[in-house]
């Protein structure tokens, strides 16, 4: 996968022109041809800590067989009714979701939606959560096609990256992509986008370095 696209997709998200909605959902959609990007925002204000901290486990209904984080469920939902219509339209062939954050469970709750929904196109569907917290509760029986296109990235020591606790039997689906040095940041500072932005941009210059010396 390349640094440079993590990088496009991180700064796309960053500053995209989102729409608040019910239970402090903030969503960005935007269509290029046939290719359908859903954009899900950092946490950005009580409404929102106040759905992360639910941590209670909850049926994910139609999102699959398995039971994820409530807040962040109830969060998705709200969502859900502003974009399915465009996530179903038969002229959507390809989706990338995106999420920073508490967005980034969204981002993941969405791609679980798409996999249900849009089985005439889910390999071509793929997403990404950027400092993405545990969303999963319990066991998922098919983890590993739900899930399969859904992938993590994160700075070492992110301390969102840990939560809710691994003793409240949440954990981590998917993929991972890990930036950055343990050790390197307190866990807040590791979460910020501007290390996010640091580390995309450290990595992709480390890649092009490696690159320059393998042609050499």
């Amino acid at each position: 996968m390349e640094i440079e696209f993590l990088s496009q997709l991180f700064r796309s998200c960053l500053g995209a022109d989102y729409r608040e909605v019910e239970n402090g959902g903030s969503f960005a959609v935007v269509r290029d041809g046939d290719l359908l990007y859903l954009f899900f925002e950092k946490s950005n204000g009580g409404e929102d800590w106040k759905n992360n901290l639910s941590y209670r486990a909850a049926d994910c209904d139609c999102e699959g067989e398995f039971f994820c984080h409530e807040g962040f469920l109830r969060v998705w939902k709200s969502v859900l009714p502003y974009i399915e219509r465009v996530i179903l339209s038969p002229s959507v062939r390809r989706i990338i979701s995106v999420g920073y954050s508490h967005g980034a469970a969204l981002s993941l709750l969405c791609h679980s939606y798409v996999y249900s929904i849009r089985s005439d196109i889910i390999e071509e569907c793929e997403s990404y959560g950027f400092g993405c917290p545990r969303v999963v509760w319990g066991r998922v029986p098919d983890e590993a096609d739900r899930f399969a296109n859904f992938c993590r990235v994160s700075v070492a020591g992110d301390i969102v990256t840990g939560l809710p606790p691994k003793l409240f039997g949440y954990r981590h689906v998917g993929g991972a992509i890990t930036l950055g040095r343990p050790g390197k940041y307190s866990g807040v500072d590791a979460h910020r986008p501007e290390i996010y932005l640091l580390e995309l941009d450290a990595a992709a210059n480390d890649l092009t370095k490696e690159q320059k010396s393998t042609i050499i």
